[in-house]
Formats: C-alpha cells, sequence, structure tokens
C-alpha cells in the first residue's frame, strides 16, 4: 500500500512545489494511517493543516480509499 500512496503523493507534489512546500512520505500503517511530513513553505505556513486534511488527505482518500487518516509528524 506504501507505493500507491506515494503515487498519490506524487500527483499533488507539483501544485505543492509551485507554492515553496513540499511532503514526504513517511509511514503507513496496516490500520490505514498514512504519517508525512511537511516541507519547505508548508511546513511553518499557517493554512498547513488545511493543506493537509483538505488537499493531502483528501487526495489520498480518493486513489485509496482504505486510507482512513493523513497526520503531520
Amino acid at each position: 500500500m506504501k507505493e500507491e500512496v506515494q503515487k498519490a503523493i506524487d500527483l499533488i507534489r507539483p501544485g505543492l512545489q509551485a507554492d515553496g512546500g513540499d511532503v514526504e512520505l513517511v509511514d503507513v500503517s496496516a490500520d490505514g494511517i498514512v504519517k508525512v511530513k511537511l516541507t519547505g513553505a508548508c511546513r511553518g505556513c499557517p493554512m498547513s493543516q488545511m493543506t493537509l486534511k483538505m488537499g493531502i488527505e483528501k487526495a489520498i482518500k480518493k486513489q485509496i480509499p482504505s486510507i482512513k487518516e493523513v497526520i503531520a509528524v
């Protein structure tokens, strides 16, 4: 499943990079929790939580419905 999640992240990565940010996949647990690390401009951005939930999490869940949650570590 980790490869599928990485592919989903790769689809949204260009949008984050266009704003000076990025996201790295840290881990995917067996119970469907994805851990990511926000980097660049995303790391300190006040809107990063919205980007995480409404952008990254939504895109990953659309590609892989079995994912329960995406969290930043």
